[in-house]
């Protein structure tokens, strides 16, 4: 379960920001996850919910975005939001493509008193 040490370092991100900030708590922290990122969102809460015991951030809520998966096809240049994980161009079958997004995984922000 690599959600455990994603939550880890996200949690040690958030305290230290809290730290830096003069935060006495933190309330929300958001974050941004890439549809094709293989984290489960359900196993990430959970994760975060024990790492974030008895810190600055105990009570945060965990709010997730979900960025779709992005591919732009090398040959015909087409733009396209992947419904699966289909490499293949929907528009001219190259195999030829990149992704361009959903493979992140960031905060967007930390919020707190």
């Amino acid at each position: 379960m690599h959600e455990l040490s994603i939550a880890e370092n996200l949690v040690a991100i958030v305290i230290e920001t809290a730290e830096k900030e003069k935060l006495s708590s933190v309330t929300k922290v958001s974050i941004c996850l890439g549809q094709a990122s293989q984290v489960v969102p359900e196993l990430l809460e959970t994760a975060f919910r024990v790492v974030v015991q008895g810190t600055k951030a105990n009570d945060a809520r965990l709010e997730t975005e979900i960025i779709p998966l992005k591919l732009k096809c090398s040959d015909c240049g087409a733009d396209y939001i992947a419904d699966e994980y289909n490499f293949i161009c929907e528009f001219c079958g190259s195999v030829n493509i990149e992704i361009v997004t959903g493979m992140e995984i960031f905060i967007k922000s930390i919020e707190g008193e």
